[in-house]
This record gives structure tokens, sequence and C-alpha cells, in this order.
């Protein structure tokens, strides 16, 4: 992973078809897709169960590109290496989800995979600054975690003031919850550069009729390059 901070459209897979992963996964990356997202959710952090370790190595095979897998799960540190060993090239973890995110990072570096920590809406960006030397990428929730669908939650505010935090250290701004081509701009003129969107990818489409997929991304990636230089 080389960092750059473009627009990245990161399709969540908690909207595709689950009996269909390993094909949905190549599909929106041949339509467009820079990263592929992975929901991980354990009904105790979040009130939803998604799926885990196996899941994510057996898709792993069919994402030529980053798998960037976010953990809605707590205890975190314990999975840590599983999901490292799946083959996730960014591991996210909530700042909300245990005492010791500090620990959690390093662990997660130490396992070979980037660094990402997660916040919830109610979470201040302050809550990380004392974080930003051992991360490599920041999630500002834009929806309370748990569904796929939900409706966007304005957070234009607290992503400026972590762009300011970041100042020119190469950690991106990665944003999960309600991203479609009305809300990208918001986001993206904040100071975002990675945008997880699962339904207003997955929309109209299909592995046997992708190109709905592909016309979704590119609109989202429009909307938010608008506003982004």
């Amino acid at each position: 992973m080389t960092f750059d901070r473009s627009i990245k459209i990161a399709p969540s897979i908690l909207a595709a078809d689950f009996a269909n992963f390993g094909a949905e996964c190549a599909a929106v990356e041949a339509q467009g897709a820079d990263w592929v997202h992975v929901d991980v959710m354990d009904g105790h952090f979040v009130p939803n169960i998604t799926f885990g370790p196996a899941t994510c190595k057996a898709i792993r095979p069919h994402i030529k590109g980053v798998m960037d897998v976010h953990l809605m799960i707590a205890p975190v540190d314990s999975y840590i290496d599983a999901f490292a060993d799946a083959g996730a090239d960014v591991i996210t973890a909530h700042i909300e989800a245990g005492p010791h995110i500090h620990r959690t990072l390093q662990a997660i570096r130490g396992a070979g995979a980037k660094a990402g920590v997660a916040l919830n809406p109610g979470t201040p960006a302050e809550s990380i600054q004392h974080l930003l030397d051992l991360t490599d990428l920041v999630c500002v929730m834009t929806v309370n975690p748990g569904f796929g669908g939900q409706k966007f939650i304005d957070m234009g505010a607290k992503i400026k003031t972590l762009r300011a935090m970041i100042g020119d250290r190469p950690i991106h701004i990665e944003i999960d919850g309600g991203v479609d081509p009305m809300t990208a701009p918001i986001v993206a003129s904040a100071g975002a550069d990675v945008l997880v969107a699962g339904s207003a990818v997955f929309k109209g489409g299909s592995v046997d009729n992708p190109a709905p997929y592909g016309e979704n991304i590119k609109a989202i990636r429009e909307a938010a390059q608008g506003v982004y230089v």
C-alpha cells in the first residue's frame, strides 16, 4: 500500500450478496473500486453479527487490491493475528472497544497490517490526538455502527479537526456510513479521502449485471472529486 490522498471508494461487502462474496469482490474491483471494505460485527459491541477471519481468508484470493477490515468487536486484541493471517491489509479497531487502544494499534502494526482507529459519532476527534504516530487510518463513523443503510450523520466539523491534527502525516481519513453522491462532497471537502459505501454501490446491480456497480462508484467519486483538490 502506497500512501496518497486521492479519493478512494471502498465498497462495503455488508451490502453484497452474502452467498456470492468472492464474485462480488471481484466484480466491484473490476468496476472501479479502490479498496474492499469488510465490516466485522460481533453482536456485542454492535447490535449485529456478520462474519469473521474465515470469511476474510476465503475472499482474500478474490481481492487484487486493499482488503480493509473494520472490526466492530470487543475485545479486539485477541483477534488481530487471525485477521492479519487472513490477509487484511488494514485492520481498524474502535477507540471505544477497549481501554488500551495504544496497545491495540501496536499489535496491529506488529502483525504486519496498517493500523486504523475508528470513532463513533459521539466520540470527539481529540480523543486520538496522542495516537496519531501509531495510526495509518482514522475511520470517522457517520452512522452509529451496527447496520447498513442508515441515515448519514454530518461529521464535517470533526473531519476538519482531524485533518488539521494529522497535518502532513501519512494518515488516511476514512468515512463509513451513509456515503452516497449527495453526502460525498460534504466529507471530501472536509478532508476525507477513503469513502466507504455499501448500499450506494451495490444497489441496482449483481454479479451477473455488475455495470450498475461501476456507475454508482463513478457517481460517488465524481461527486467527491468535484470539491476535493
